[in-house]
């Protein structure tokens, strides 16, 4: 290889380090749990659902993961506030708390979300961010699915992670 060839393997990669060395770091998010709010006849006579506790608890850690695995976004652990967070209630209604949760935790922002129960069919699934410094949402995303089991509540909120929060971020 000439002189001329090596130089340029070498600024290129010298380049490509220096790209690396200044790109941003992850955002630091603190994650909530998703909380469901169940306004369905079925909701108000039986309480709530044994399977819909669970599939809460797993399109919470399918968001978790999403965020983390586009390299944008660092996962803090809430677990540290779990007192905090059960004394706040909802957070869904709790005007913001989650963001002064989020901010003690070391969080840049906090995300939440609910699963609105109209019926066993008709679901909407909603997740906020907003910065741990300000209890105001910033990006809000929505979407409605049919169908109350875990494959429509998982596709859901992998639609809103690609199309809605991933997007323009």
């Amino acid at each position: 290889m000439t002189r001329f060839g090596t130089g340029i393997i070498l600024l290129a990669t010298i380049i490509g380090g220096s790209a690396e060395a200044l790109a941003d770091p992850p955002t630091r998010v603190a994650v909530f749990d998703f909380e469901l709010i169940d306004t369905s006849l079925e909701g108000e006579l039986l309480g709530p659902q044994e399977a819909e506790t669970g599939r809460l608890a797993a399109v919470s850690d399918q968001l978790r993961r999403q965020l983390a695995e586009s390299g944008r976004f660092e996962i803090v652990d809430i677990a540290p506030r779990r007192d905090a967070i059960a004394a706040a209630g909802y957070l869904y209604g709790c005007n913001g708390c989650a963001a002064g949760i989020a901010k003690s935790l070391g969080a840049d922002f906090a995300v939440t979300g609910t699963v609105q129960k109209v019926s066993n069919l008709i679901l909407n699934i909603n997740i906020f961010m907003m910065p741990a410094d300000q209890p105001s949402a910033i990006r809000a995303a929505s979407v409605d699915i049919r169908g109350n089991t875990i494959e429509s509540w998982s596709r859901g909120v992998s639609y809103l992670v690609r199309h809605r929060l991933l997007k323009d971020h």
